[in-house]
């Protein structure tokens, strides 16, 4: 397949593709720290939050993967392959968000949740994408690292925007009324819905996408012809089709994922109920306290995401991953015991370098190992690795906790503690070998 070499960017220019991860990232920010708290304002049992969450799971299992492989095939000379998909994304995205807070009850907060990860989904796997296209080899650690620091930078505005508006303006414990979401929390909500929109028009007018070489044309050219049933089985030919064909390192890091992502899960949905056991809170101080979790490892996050670049190229990328993530599993393993509310922040910093390395070492890993012109279907296929393990956990989780954890946030932190552990373990079999480089 000929390729168009591609030209080493600027540091501006990579920040530029990258600006848009920034109101995406805020929206997600929302989903592990604000949902879930909205779910118990509107009078959702504690052991029922796993299979509320169902929605992320399916959505990224069945949207990604399809969008990145309908992209591939994408090319229109005004809008260009990736950017159509995260801008609709984004859109969507964006007025949910506006309606969120407004759910007048859990069934409406829930079905609101379902079509704001289409939208986050859609927009999230081409971007992915995207920024693989745009950088030659050498500068896609680079590339994803800051992608890495724009996460970060998002969900630290998203609960930053939470702790302190709930200092603001939130009221005491008797003000609390089931079924009813504290005004508080609307404006978080309102923010996100402009970020959403306004940081992905950014990257789009600041970044202009490379054409397809001739021959990627051609193909792209083929497909359009074709009839309309035919186009529409094509992307689940070919999920299907690169599956079978998946490097075997791929294989290896699905089941760091598995347990990665099943940790992760458990620590979004119970870091609030967590607090409300160990410290007492009510529910507003409970989710103001777990905005400041996310936001301390966030901020941690956006520290080191840069410095990993040199560091993954000194030791491999392997060895920093493993450490990472050895490093949020002891921090899980701490936060149930330590019941002041500053001193519990300090090993959120573990879990931010440990956040670090999940956003960006992997895909740096797999963007070198899979073919130019299928990438954004093997972003996909990494992202079905995200949600699968995410979706055993909605609906494996809420009978763990109930009938084994003793219905017990402690018990659920130090499981997901565990988790991460083993992940780090699994980690170390991640080979690369000579075949999947190309050499």
């Amino acid at each position: 397949m000929g390729l168009i070499k591609k030209p080493n960017l600027s540091f501006w220019q990579i920040f530029n593709m990258n600006v848009g991860f920034l109101g995406i990232q805020f929206s997600f920010g929302l989903q592990q720290t604000a949902i879930n708290p909205v779910f118990l304002f509107l009078g959702a049992p504690e052991d029922m939050l796993p299979i509320l969450n169902i929605a992320g799971p399916v959505t990224g299992l069945v949207v990604q993967p399809i969008i990145g492989a309908i992209s591939d095939k994408t090319w229109s000379p005004r809008w260009g392959r990736r950017k159509p998909f995260f801008l609709i994304g984004a859109i969507i995205g964006s007025i949910c968000l506006f309606a969120f807070p407004l759910s007048p009850a859990l069934w409406f907060a829930v079905g609101l949740l379902w079509i704001l990860d289409v939208g986050n989904n859609m927009a999230m796997e081409p971007y992915r994408a995207f920024v693989g296209d745009k950088l030659p080899e050498k500068q896609l650690s680079l590339g994803y690292q800051m992608q890495s620091l724009f996460v970060g930078a998002g969900i630290v505005l998203a609960n930053a925007s939470i702790f302190l508006f709930q200092d603001w303006f939130g009221g005491d414990a008797a003000s609390e009324v089931v079924g009813s979401i504290p005004k508080w929390l609307y404006y978080s909500f309102f923010i996100g819905s402009v970020l959403s929109v306004g940081t992905i028009l950014w990257s789009v007018l600041k970044t202009p996408e490379i054409p397809p070489s001739e021959e990627e044309l051609a193909d792209i050219n083929a497909h359009k012809g074709l009839p309309f049933a035919e186009r529409f089985k094509m992307p689940f030919v070919e999920i299907s089709k690169a599956v079978k064909e998946m490097p075997p390192f791929m294989w290896k890091l699905s089941i760091v994922y598995l347990f990665q992502w099943y940790a992760l899960f458990v620590y979004w949905q119970f870091i609030t109920p967590l607090f409300r056991t160990t410290m007492g809170y009510d529910l507003s101080e409970a989710a103001a306290q777990a905005a400041k979790m996310s936001t301390t490892y966030n901020i941690a996050t956006i520290v080191v995401a840069l410095m990993l670049v040199p560091l993954t190229l000194k030791y491999g990328g392997k060895k920093i991953y493993a450490a990472s993530l050895l490093g949020t599993g002891l921090a899980l393993l701490s936060i149930p015991y330590i019941s002041d509310p500053i001193y519990v922040l300090i090993p959120m910093v573990l879990f931010g370098i440990g956040w670090a390395a999940m956003m960006g070492i992997p895909y740096t890993m797999v963007s070198k190992i899979v073919p130019q012109e299928r990438r954004g279907v093997y972003m996909g296929i990494l992202n079905m690795m995200i949600v699968i393990p995410m979706g055993i956990e909605t609906l494996t989780f809420g009978a763990i906790f109930k009938n084994i954890l003793g219905a017990n946030a402690v018990n659920a932190m130090l499981f997901a503690g565990i988790f991460f552990i083993i992940a780090a373990a699994f980690t170390l079999r991640l080979n690369v070998s000579k075949e999947e480089l190309g050499e």
